[in-house]
Parts: structure tokens; sequence; C-alpha cells
């Protein structure tokens, strides 16, 4: 027991040496090559809980912590189109800058996220899955509170596909143009707004998809982290930062948009 705390303690003062470290890395600008934009990739706000789906999950007093703690300490949060657009023009982006994104399009982004961004003024991207959109489970938006966020100002929506296949798993280019390119017109006839911004099913892709994302007409491309095989400077493969139950503790949630957090699990 005795060997057992030993070690117990001797990983808890490592991780905070090396955490001091980083710091001090950090404020003498030795890892200023490596900073990068975090874009936040949230999925569920409710309080369930789901094993399997636990990773998707926030709190909705998590999440409200969370934006408010953006809100305190002055972070700058813009919209995952300007932040594109700041890339594609190659102008330099102020630090303590976050944009914020959700997947899937579930309900509860409207029941609990939507009121706390709308009461903090934070501009946020929902990916929605066109098919699943008023599904009888009633688990995802309705067209109604869709149309209702994007009228705030606040709240883009962009495309999430048609279904929710992963790209990776369709093999005929016509399906992949249906699910990318005829999905983004079908949002627009819907909703009768210019939809920019597509998020890759599964965060995955191939470079033919890739093409066929910048054919459509999309400004931006969101992604899952995937490592130095692409640029960070790519606008269609915006690298993003899951927040899930993990980051309950604001520590965590420091650390992930502190701009450093993908270029550490890169590296």
């Amino acid at each position: 027991m005795k060997l057992k705390k030993f070690i117990g303690m001797f990983k808890r003062k490592r991780a905070i040496v090396v955490f001091f470290v980083i710091i001090i890395a950090v404020s003498l600008g030795y890892l200023r090559s490596f900073y990068q934009v975090p874009v936040l990739m949230y999925h569920s706000i409710n309080s369930k809980s789901d094993p399997v789906l636990y990773r998707l999950i926030v709190k909705p007093e998590s999440f409200a912590r969370q934006m408010q703690f953006l809100k305190a300490h002055h972070y700058n949060v813009i919209s995952l189109e300007e932040l594109a657009n700041l890339m594609r023009e190659k102008k330099k982006i102020p630090r303590k800058t976050v944009v914020i994104t959700f997947d899937d399009g579930f309900k509860d982004n409207y029941t609990y996220a939507y009121p706390v961004l709308k009461k903090l003024g934070l501009p946020a991207t929902i990916f929605v899955i066109y098919d699943e959109v008023g599904r009888p489970q009633g688990d995802r938006l309705s067209w109604d509170e869709i149309t209702e966020m994007h009228n705030s100002g606040l709240i883009t929506i962009g495309s999430h596909t048609l279904g929710s296949v992963p790209l990776l798993n369709i093999k005929s280019e016509a399906e992949l143009r249906r699910q990318i390119i005829d999905s983004r017109k079908m949002f627009e006839e819907k909703l009768i707004i210019p939809v920019n911004t597509f998020c890759y099913v599964g965060g995955m892709f191939t470079s033919q998809i890739r093409d066929l994302v910048k054919e459509a007409g999309y400004k931006c491309a969101v992604s899952i982290g995937l490592g130095k095989r692409y640029s960070n400077h790519d606008v269609y493969v915006i690298k993003r930062i899951r927040i899930s139950s993990a980051s309950d503790n604001l520590l965590d949630f420091w650390i992930r948009i502190s701009g450093y957090y993908n270029s550490f699990r890169e590296h």
C-alpha cells in the first residue's frame, strides 16, 4: 500500500512539474509556433448518464460554466466562418480566440446550449444532419428551432450531410456528391439561407471527399484532430477539440482552449 501511495504521489508531482514547465515555455514564447486556434466540438448538452454516448455529452451546468469562463476571461469567441476568412486571408488572429461548434443537431442544443449562448452573446455553428431533423424519436432539432436560432444572428447552420453514414464508407462518387453537394442545396432551399460550412461525418475524409466539399462551394470544413498529415492552414481541414464530460473540471477545459492542446497530441 505504501509503495502504491508513493507512486501515486510521484505521478501527481510529475504532472504538476510538467504543467508548470509548459506554462513557463509558453510565457517565454518557445511554443508560439505550435499555437492553433481552439475550435471546440460539442455534441449533446444534457444531464443523462449514457455509457455509450458519454464522450458526446456535457452537462448543462458544465456547459454554462465553460461559456461563463470564456466570457469572464475575455476570450475572443468568433464564428467558424470568420476564422476561415482570417485563415484564408492569412491575417493575424488574436490570442485567446475560440470557436464553438456542435455536431449532429441534438434537440438539447436548443433547450440548454442556445439560451446560454444567447445570454452571453457567444456565436456558434451547429452542424445538422438533414434527414434527422425533427425525427420521431424527438431527440433532434426541428426546422422551427433551427430557423429561430439562425435568425438570432448568433447561430450558423452547417451541413453534416443528408444521413449519418461516414463518408469513408461510401464508395459511389454519385452518392458522395449527393451527401456533400446536394445536402448544401437542400439546406439552402429549406432554410432560405446560405450554408457555407461543412462537417465530415466521423471527422474523417479522403482527398477526393475534401475536393468535393470545395467544389460544392462551402467556404470551410471541420474535421477531428488528424495529426501532422494536414496543414493547420487548410480551411477545408480545420481541426477541432472534443469537449466531453472530461471537461467538467475547468482546469481540463482551460488546457483544451489554451491553443496548444492539439499540438501536444500531435507531437
